[in-house]
């Protein structure tokens, strides 16, 4: 026989393998409905190509190691007290100069499934009973800590703390499922993310890998208590922050990797636009005092990765094969995680790089929120914070 007629015959039965999953080997096989699809990707060559050549990030101070799991928002009260997190048992944690105390939690169902356990991902598969505090914004006038709790919504906590209440579980008649992060205008109106209305957080690999195209920017409008549909059929949109004028937010769309600008005043009022390309899959973007954007950036997009956002087929016919989805998640990543964070002017013009390529010291970041000339840093897969001087 041929070689070529073996290597068919081999590719065939890998085929055939691949379709009915015999042994359910493939990452989602628990996921009967699973499907992928494509993404609107920027052209290669206009992904950024700037490099941080020094490794910058390598230089923070890692603080509070193994006394925070899965730190993702960083926030400082009206006072500048901080920093507040919500970490991955679902607690909002304060620290308070001395040692982080419990400042709020988000389910009121806490139990012994919630109790400390030894990483950020030993929580995933309770965190729909105990609650997973993401994105914290103070309200500056009235010190009011709203919180986006992937499972419990939009939630709201007054200044001395306690249990969250909840604001809004829904929009048009479709659950919150995914919410993740918000910002509050000068009114108390509040911008916040839905990233999915299929896939739960502690399904997010699945979220990822498929691209599906449910997730919504909304408003929550706190004197009406309306929530509205601001942008719809987003692949995966996270961060939110308000520009410093106010005329405008950005949010980050994850599948395509960008920034996108969405207009609340003037001409443009009510209409979308492509703000930067991003170099890889973001996260949280925080607006500093200058009006800059801070974007934390989860990992660089690679050749792989891209070539699988353009075609779904091939990103479905590798995600069948018997590999787990960690090693399916390190390819697409490159191999390992390493962190960066950009930063942006307004008008969307990159500004800054800092990264720590080899993911040595800063492996992962979800959120930057520049304060006093540093930068705080936390991640959902990290057990501490990391803070950079400026």
């Amino acid at each position: 026989m041929r070689p070529a007629a073996v290597l068919a015959g081999l590719f065939l039965l890998l085929a055939i393998y691949c379709a009915i999953d015999p042994f359910k080997h493939a990452p989602f096989s628990d996921f009967p409905d699973f499907e992928t699809y494509a993404i609107d990707m920027p052209a290669w060559s206009e992904v950024p190509t700037e490099r941080d050549s020094e490794n910058l990030l390598q230089r923070s101070e890692i603080r509070f190691r193994n006394q925070v799991q899965g730190p993702e928002s960083m926030a400082f009260d009206p006072q500048g007290r901080g920093p507040y997190t919500g970490v991955a048992d679902g607690r909002v944690l304060f620290w308070n100069g001395q040692s982080w105390a419990d400042f709020a939690y988000t389910s009121p169902n806490r139990s012994e499934l919630c109790d400390p356990k030894p990483s950020p991902l030993s929580y995933l598969k309770n965190e729909h009973i105990c609650g997973r505090p993401l994105g914290l914004r103070f309200d500056k006038r009235t010190g009011d800590l709203y919180i986006a709790d992937a499972y419990f919504g939009l939630m709201k906590v007054g200044p001395a703390g306690g249990v969250a209440t909840s604001l809004t579980t829904e929009a048009e008649g479709v659950p919150l499922r995914f919410t993740n992060d918000l910002d509050i205008d000068e009114e108390g109106n509040i911008y916040f993310t839905d990233s999915s209305t299929k896939y739960q957080r502690r399904h997010f690999m699945q979220l990822v890998f498929s691209a599906e195209n449910s997730g919504r920017v909304l408003k929550y409008n706190p004197n009406t208590k309306e929530t509205t549909v601001l942008v719809r059929n987003i692949q995966f949109p996270n961060g939110v922050s308000l520009s410093k004028d106010g005329s405008f937010f950005v949010f980050c769309e994850g599948a395509p990797g960008r920034l996108q600008k969405y207009w609340l005043k003037g001409e443009k009022a009510g209409t979308l636009e492509v703000m930067a390309i991003l170099p890889g899959f973001p996260d949280n973007v925080r607006t500093n005092e200058k009006g800059e954007f801070w974007v934390a950036v989860h990992c660089r997009r690679t050749m792989y990765s891209y070539m699988c956002a353009l075609y779904p087929k091939l990103r479905k016919f590798l995600l069948k094969l018997p590999i787990s989805a960690k090693i399916q998640y390190l390819l697409n990543i490159g191999g390992r995680i390493h962190a960066l964070v950009v930063k942006y002017s307004p008008e969307g013009k990159l500004l800054q790089i800092l990264e720590d390529v080899q993911g040595k010291v800063v492996k992962a970041v979800s959120e930057v929120e520049e304060k006093d000339g540093k930068l705080w840093m936390g991640s959902v897969l990290m057990p501490f914070v990391a803070v950079y001087q400026l």
